[in-house]
């Protein structure tokens, strides 16, 4: 973790295990001897609650802000650096299983929702063919497309080249996609109206 986000001394915090009750008896009763040794306390007291707080640590939504970002690291979750802490927290505890469904329009309209906080939709290409008979021929489809549309009452909420680089990172690298950002004051996603009108991304291939 960078500086600016490492454990440090806490002023006042007291120490679970003091060194001066620790102290042989000889010096136990020793008043420049406790505190002598009282400044490992204030150096050790934040690793030692740190440590009696370990498995908090590893819950996104319980763990201290800065070191959400590094489990996010861990995870390969990648937060946009604007999101929201309440979001960010959800995302990253929401990694393992987003990774699951990596590549699939269900994995990336909740990777969508977890980012952006709107319900996207998402029309896939997708199908398969058969034929009854042994050996026949089967009509080839017109190629793999992918078609990603969410509507929000203020373009701020989801904007176009976040939103794309969301769906490029997520979507399967052969199939071809065209983002859609349609802004509709109707629109039940946060923000202040705009008026209508409709803002696309070029196809992606």
């Amino acid at each position: 973790m960078s500086g600016a986000s490492a454990r440090r001394a806490v002023p006042g915090l007291e120490s679970a295990l003091p060194f001066g009750d620790r102290l042989p008896l000889l010096y136990a009763d020793d008043d420049f001897a406790r505190r002598m040794v009282a400044a490992f306390d204030d150096v050790l007291a934040p690793v030692l609650s740190t440590l009696d707080c370990l498995p908090a640590y590893w819950d996104p939504r319980l763990a201290p802000e800065d070191f959400v970002d590094w489990l996010a690291g861990w995870l390969a979750a990648d937060p946009p650096p604007r999101l929201p802490a309440a979001r960010r927290r959800e995302l990253v505890a929401e990694a393992v299983r987003q990774h699951r469904l990596r590549g699939t329009a269900r994995g990336l309209a909740e990777q969508i929702r977890l980012v952006f906080g709107v319900e996207a939709e998402i029309t896939e290409s997708g199908g398969t063919t058969w034929s009854a008979t042994a050996g026949a021929t089967c009509a080839e489809s017109a190629g793999p497309s992918l078609t990603v549309r969410v509507r929000v009452a203020d373009a701020r909420v989801a904007p176009l080249r976040e939103l794309r680089a969301l769906v490029d990172a997520n979507r399967p690298a052969h199939v071809p996609c065209t983002v859609h950002v349609d802004v509709d004051a109707d629109a039940d996603a946060g923000g202040d109206a705009r008026g209508g009108g409709d803002v696309a991304a070029e196809p992606r291939q």
